[in-house]
């Protein structure tokens, strides 16, 4: 049974959710989107940036507003804490909030392999349970699924991610996810053709195991990626657009939902969605 369902499953009484990185764009529209939800209660925004004491965003009342996460925490007493801060952030709130017992849902890209080891650690010797995703848009937790599998079939790859002007990182956490499934479905590397000459240093992109993977960065966009595997006389394209951000938020809250009934630490929202079980050759 998928976490989707035992989550549906467990939520018989509201869940109290704080919001960190709460002066955001994406913190923003989760809070809209936590008020919103019959399911969830917003008890409070965090955010290091903080000055004032309350803070709401579209649509929701004021809640109360903290920079301190283990001050927010002891006050309001939330049983999940989503974060869509950054890596440092990240691992700031995991620390006052896992070890209390709260619940965390994270967003934040740039966690590396030593921060998802110590958060598993802390969840374990918690007795309580977080889920990382560097993407909660469900059409690309699909993309990727499906890069996975199509991996097998070809021997080119190119990946393209376009971003927002403002987003710090290239390329996205989404980006390395599905490049990663990509190289797990194929087994090893892609063929990869290898400029005699470059004009232009950079052109061909970053390489990740054979896949030439470009990032752009422009007002306008909140999310693209773009697949296109090569083989003899045909290509295959699958590209996933993130229009806004409210795009995010139904995996959001299915996750917040998840997290109350899991133990540990969850990796991905394929899990979330029983994709784990995939489908096999």
């Amino acid at each position: 049974m998928s976490l989707l369902a035992i989550g549906n499953m467990a939520n018989e009484s509201q869940i109290t959710v704080a919001v960190n990185g709460a002066l955001g764009r994406m913190g923003q529209t989760v809070m809209s989107a936590v008020y919103a939800d019959d399911a969830t209660i917003l008890v409070a925004g965090i955010d290091s940036a903080a000055s004032g004491s309350t803070i709401f965003a579209p649509g929701t009342d004021d809640v109360p507003l903290g920079a301190d996460a283990a001050s927010v925490i002891a006050a309001q007493n939330p049983q999940v804490i989503v974060d869509f801060s950054n890596a440092t952030g990240a691992m700031d709130v995991a620390r006052a909030a896992i070890p209390a017992g709260v619940r965390l849902v994270s967003g934040s890209t740039g966690l590396s392999a030593d921060d998802l080891i110590e958060i598993e650690k802390m969840v374990t010797d918690a007795g309580t349970a977080a889920i990382s995703a560097p993407n909660f848009a469900m059409g690309a937790v699909l993309l990727t699924h499906l890069a996975r599998i199509a991996s097998r079939y070809f021997d080119y790859a190119d990946l393209i991610e376009s971003h927002h002007e403002a987003k710090i990182d290239a390329p996205s956490g989404t980006a390395l996810a599905i490049a990663q499934a990509m190289a797990e479905g194929r087994g090893g590397r892609f063929t990869q053709n290898i400029a005699e000459k470059q004009t232009l240093e950079g052109t061909r992109g970053g390489d990740y195991s054979g896949i030439n993977v470009h990032s752009a960065r422009m007002p306008g966009r909140v999310a693209r990626h773009e697949v296109v595997f090569g083989a003899t006389g045909q290509t295959l394209t699958m590209i996933h657009d993130s229009i806004n951000r409210e795009s995010f938020m139904p995996g959001v809250l299915m996750a917040v939902k998840a997290v109350m009934a899991q133990d540990g630490l969850v990796v991905g929202l394929d899990k979330v969605l029983g994709l784990d079980d995939g489908v096999k050759p």
